[in-house]
């Protein structure tokens, strides 16, 4: 098979000037026929010309992608180069090759060593259970441990808090937290700025069962005693 590699140039930008030729578009068509001219002066046969984008670095840390127009050639190996590529390719099967029959035959000898190794320790096994003496004459197997009475513990049956969606079937109902305080402090909490309401609350209906009259009528105030010192005179005019 025929071999063969390649080369990709960028296309011309801009046109080249020559005699007769006084249009852009014929100096950028003379530019284009330079380089082929060129390249198929060193064996590079003209393939087909293709646009690509190409990630450049922008500024310090942005990146912009631009478009580039290329030309690509072609030209056949000379037959050293084939011949050592085809021998490199034939190399490279016969060392796949000799890797995968490693492989195959290996879980098989592998599997005759394991069977040899098994055998080995039966016999190792075997030897000694004969050369072991018996059970009955060892002392530290002729006592058998004894085992306590069977103790049994009454399991408790689970408890879980009142309401609670995830509580297990058959698990007693107990209150929270929060339940066990309310029920403690009759729904107030002594630290609480409600006691201080309720006991507000208190004073005013106490003060709310006493009668009206009792609360209007003022306390009798006590007359000073006189005594004889102290007794007024009876001449007006102070004699």
């Amino acid at each position: 098979m025929q071999a063969f590699e390649y080369k990709v140039v960028p296309a011309p930008a801009k046109g080249t000037k020559a005699k007769g030729v006084k249009t852009a578009e014929a100096r950028f068509a003379n530019s284009i026929d330079i380089l082929l001219n060129e390249m198929a002066a060193e064996g590079w046969e003209y393939q087909r010309a293709e646009l690509l984008p190409s990630e450049e670095r922008s500024g310090l840390t942005g990146s912009t992608t631009n478009w580039r127009n290329v030309l690509i050639f072609r030209r056949a190996l000379p037959a050293a180069a084939e011949d050592a590529q085809s021998t490199a390719v034939a190399q490279l099967a016969a060392q796949i090759s000799s890797q995968i029959a490693a492989h195959a035959t290996g879980p098989a000898t592998s599997q005759h060593g394991n069977g040899a190794d098994a055998i080995t320790e039966d016999n190792s096994d075997a030897a000694s259970a004969t050369a072991a003496p018996p059970a009955a004459t060892r002392p530290e197997t002729a006592t058998v441990p004894t085992l306590g009475p069977a103790t049994t513990t009454a399991i408790a049956p689970p408890t879980a808090i009142a309401g609670d969606p995830e509580a297990p079937a058959g698990a007693i109902a107990v209150p929270g937290r929060g339940a066990r305080a309310m029920m403690a402090d009759d729904g107030v909490e002594e630290l609480s700025p409600v006691s201080g309401v309720t006991a507000a609350l208190k004073a005013r209906a106490t003060l709310a069962a006493t009668p009206k009259d009792a609360a209007a009528k003022p306390a009798p105030k006590a007359e000073p005693k006189l005594t004889k010192a102290q007794e007024p005179s009876k001449d007006p005019a102070g004699g």
